[in-house]
């Protein structure tokens, strides 16, 4: 198939050609980096949170008066459900992974340093470890007898006496490695403030609260101080994946039972957890995914218009070339060049008008750079739907008969 008669035609109809070339463009464009967006969500949809998620469950209650004293209440409610059968575990937690709330604390090294060395998601409590089911990759658990009652600790951090009741703590791998880079990070001291925490055990991955930053997700500490029974509080169970919603129900029926004017506000499994923290990036996917779709579709529909309208414009040119010898094929591979060109000059301005959408998305919204793998792959998938759209026309094309595309006017 020689170019020149195909170049001579497109010159001849430059406006058309050209609104074709940058709606193939466009939809290079806005397809590679939505794709990338889709699987970008999807990538951070898997975050792991290092815990025991498909034996957890979570009840959240709210006392109707205030309570004498929140920490003896949280002990009964914890003795109240470590009787329930099927409980494995049971703690009381600040915060839950992959929750919109969160506790964070700015840690550094040097107590005069200006500048955090990071900031971690903190959470406080006794048996964290067991109960989540976290994996200790060295060191130790916190001891009972190392975790105060918040308001204690809190009375001694007022007075200047931090070295009382010497705070120690349990750090993800990630972080020992941000902080202390191929150094063993037992014993270690790093700073909250003006008090000195000592590492006495490394977990491989506790997700922090309100991840949504895939960087600094695992950025997390398990600091020992129990907080007392509140609204902010949940009872954290651990127990089997099949024994979960048995183990809810009779867990808060006993909680009701100890005291019946208490409000249960949430009671929910950990994967329900999981489900509700992604819902928003599930609906992002879906919305991209709806307008690739229509962006295909209106494209393939375009060249399908625009190659019929040729066509019919063509009717007579078509028949002479049958006349002279042109066989069905050769009409054929010609309309399937001609869109072959149009779409590999979309595609080459869609592919920079795509790193430029990249890099302004990277600028603006912190997303990675667009891998160039995605350049290819979008090629590939416009040049087989520009082909397959453009398919009927052809054929309709190399089906007209010579005498009738003579005889037209």
């Amino acid at each position: 198939m020689e170019l020149r008669p195909i170049l001579s035609t497109l010159r001849r109809h430059k406006t058309t050609a050209w609104l074709l070339v940058l709606e193939i463009a466009l939809t290079c464009a806005i397809v590679c980096n939505a794709v990338f967006m889709i699987n970008h969500r999807l990538d951070h949809m898997q975050m792991p949170t290092g815990i025991d998620e498909h034996g957890l469950v979570q009840i959240q209650v709210a006392e109707v008066a205030p309570l004498p004293d929140v920490y003896a209440r949280a002990r009964e409610d914890l003795a109240v459900i470590r009787q329930v059968p099927g409980v494995r575990a049971v703690t009381l937690v600040s915060q839950l992974p992959l929750t919109p709330s969160s506790s964070n604390a700015n840690v550094m090294l040097d107590p005069m340093q200006r500048t955090p060395s990071l900031n971690a998601g903190t959470y406080f409590g006794l048996d964290l470890v067991q109960t989540m089911g976290l994996r200790l990759v060295a060191g130790r658990d916190l001891r009972p007898e190392e975790v105060l009652d918040a308001d204690v600790a809190l009375k001694l951090v007022a007075a200047g006496q931090t070295d009382a009741f010497a705070p120690v703590t349990v750090v993800t791998q990630a972080m020992a490695q941000r902080l202390w880079p191929g150094a063993n990070p037992l014993g270690k001291v790093l700073y909250l403030g003006p008090i000195s925490v000592r590492v006495v055990g490394v977990v491989a991955e506790l997700a922090r609260a309100n991840a949504y930053d895939d960087a600094t997700a695992q950025y997390s500490m398990i600091l020992p101080m129990f907080m007392g029974a509140g609204k902010d509080q949940s009872y954290l169970i651990r127990t089997r994946p099949q024994d979960r919603q048995a183990v809810l129900k009779a867990a808060v029926a006993a909680l009701k039972k100890a005291d019946s004017r208490r409000v249960v506000t949430t009671q929910r499994t950990y994967d329900e957890v999981r489900e509700k923290f992604f819902e928003n990036d599930r609906s992002m996917a879906g919305i991209l995914v709806g307008a690739i779709a229509a962006l295909l579709i209106v494209t393939a529909l375009g060249i399908v218009g625009l190659a019929s309208f040729w066509v019919a414009q063509r009717r007579r040119t078509i028949g002479v070339r049958r006349a002279l010898g042109a066989t069905r094929r050769n009409i054929l591979n010609y309309f399937l060049t001609e869109n072959f060109l149009l779409a590999t000059i979309g595609i080459a301005l869609g592919m920079v008008l795509a790193y430029g959408i990249n890099l302004f998305l990277m600028t603006r919204y912190e997303l990675p750079r667009l891998p160039a793998v995605y350049f290819p792959v979008g090629a590939v998938a416009l040049w087989m739907i520009g082909q397959l759209a453009v398919l009927g026309p052809a054929l309709r094309a190399a089906a007209v008969p010579p005498v009738v595309a003579t005889r037209s006017v």
